[in-house]
């Protein structure tokens, strides 16, 4: 249990094999809540599929193509829980992203490392 790197070699897998689709770019604001503005961007693995039933979401950081970190989210408005995976994240992304995730009552997330 400990050896996750059957875990990273899917995940990489994964992103090798599909087109990363950024649909809300950095600077853009969140489609519901006009105010949550994206200080990274964000978006998804075309032609895979979610708890929510759209892709597989991802942030797409300034630092490379590899992914380096998940982020393990509870949702309890929409009472789901997904992954997030990070590609490219520098540690000042990884921050925002993690304090994005955690700023509401409503969502809580986890980051873990690669």
């Amino acid at each position: 249990m400990t050896n996750n790197s059957s875990f990273w070699n899917a995940i990489d897998k994964l992103i090798g094999d599909s087109e990363v689709v950024i649909d809300r770019p950095k600077g853009s604001a969140h489609p519901k809540y006009p105010d949550l503005i994206y200080g990274v961007d964000y978006g998804y693995l075309k032609n895979t599929s979610s708890m929510d039933g759209d892709g597989i979401d991802v942030w797409v950081g300034s630092d490379g193509k590899t992914a380096d970190a998940v982020m393990c989210i509870v949702d309890l408005i929409k009472r789901d829980s997904e992954i997030k995976i990070l590609i490219g994240c520098t540690e000042q992304e990884k921050k925002y992203i993690y304090d994005f995730h955690n700023k509401s009552e409503f969502m809580k997330g986890i980051l873990i490392r690669r």
